[in-house]
């Protein structure tokens, strides 16, 4: 102690580098680890008649945050939920991959408002590049080229699908090796617009396909389902809605205010997406869209995520989840229901997704059929991106 402080430069320096060390290095980590866990539980047992089932299924599901997190997808991690290897663990086919871009601090499900952002620490501790720490689109982008820079290293065996002919031929490749996945990018809320239109073809040229409208906070397109106003589409909303459609994206209302919800049934017939949800009727809290205005959105040839956490089934086990998912299904067409993890979304989840055999144990065992199970493992999000994705 006595040397270093003969030398207060160098007490500085080591202080500096350490705290450096720690922010850089030791935090993100740890936070992931903290934000994204799982429950600690003994191996799930598996009927042999689930399993052989389970082996069978193409499986989707609609959000996973992975991006967020500094993990590289192509390598196996003992933290968050999702990687590609525990994607193929799992039975995974096909997954969406969204962009989180501004989260408000003391986040919750009532009332946030946009004037906070926790992401912009999170993307200086992920050294992010710099241009990213105060551009939500920049954000974006960084998001879809690393998911892009995970396809060239995946050695054959990842595609980021932009259209339909990018999916068919992902689903033939796996047919003939089943460590094929295929991947989509969605966006969680519309901010990364930035209120300019000029960036929905910038977004779209980035390879995104799902644009989510809200997240947890009113932005410029329109009221959040969290937010303060509980409002409508704005005018710039309303053309936003419009050039997304025409551009060819698929829109996500899975945060947005019951306001604009209705505003987009009424703007469009197209089929919507609600990424990551419960069933309000089964389990009562405002994260959850009441099941009048699920139903009709399920109407138009949509999609419910099911997701995979506490707070929106009420019960996150693999029965609990599973009853959720026949709830759904019987509530409002067993075409309409899919997974909706959130993996990697800051959630506490009983199983990663190289556990999502339990998932079809619990659904098997809960009396569902195996088409019913296959339709909503996989099966309606496949044919849903088959269906609604550009051609080309």
């Amino acid at each position: 102690m006595r040397t270093i402080l003969k030398w207060p430069g160098l007490a500085v320096g080591v202080i500096v580098l350490f705290a450096a060390g720690f922010f850089f290095i030791v935090l993100p980590p740890r936070v992931d680890n903290a934000l994204n866990a799982v429950t600690p539980h003994d191996p799930y047992e598996i009927s042999a008649e689930a399993q052989a089932l389970h082996d069978t299924l193409r499986v989707a599901d609609l959000h996973s945050d992975l991006l967020l997190w500094s993990r590289n997808p192509v390598n196996r991690y003992d933290r968050g939920h999702t990687d590609l290897p525990r994607l193929r663990e799992g039975g995974v086919v096909l997954q969406v991959f969204t962009s989180v871009t501004k989260t408000p601090s003391n986040m919750n499900y009532e009332t946030n408002d946009a004037s906070s952002d926790d992401i912009t620490l999170l993307a200086i501790a992920q050294l992010w590049p710099v241009d990213t720490w105060g551009s939500l689109f920049n954000r974006a982008r960084h998001h879809a080229r690393r998911l892009h820079r995970a396809e060239r290293q995946s050695d054959g065996n990842f595609i980021v699908v932009e259209n339909r002919s990018d999916l068919s031929a992902a689903l033939a490749a796996h047919a003939d090796n089943p460590d094929m996945i295929a991947g989509i990018l969605g966006t969680e809320g519309g901010h990364p617009l930035e209120g300019d239109l000029a960036n929905i073809p910038r977004l779209f040229e980035e390879g995104y396909r799902v644009v989510g409208l809200q997240h947890f906070f009113d932005n410029e397109l329109g009221g959040s389902l969290h937010g303060m106003s509980n409002s409508g589409l704005t005018d710039f909303g309303r053309e936003a809605v419009r050039d997304l459609l025409d551009q060819g994206f698929i829109i996500d209302v899975a945060h947005s205010s019951q306001a604009v919800v209705r505003d987009v049934l009424d703007m469009t017939d197209a089929p919507l997406i609600v990424s990551h949800t419960g069933v309000r009727s089964l389990c009562e809290t405002q994260r959850n869209i009441p099941d009048a205005l699920m139903g009709e959105i399920a109407a138009r040839g949509s999609l419910i995520g099911i997701g995979f956490w506490a707070d929106v089934t009420c019960d996150d086990s693999p029965a609990g989840v599973a009853r959720v998912i026949a709830y759904a299904a019987e509530q409002f067409g067993v075409e309409a229901i899919a997974l909706g993890s959130d993996y990697d979304g800051s959630i506490t989840a009983t199983f990663d997704a190289s556990e999502l055999a339990a998932l079809t144990d619990a659904l098997f065992s809960g009396g569902m059929s195996e088409a019913d199970i296959r339709a909503v493992m996989g099966e309606n999000q496949i044919r849903f991106f088959l269906e609604n994705l550009p051609e080309q």
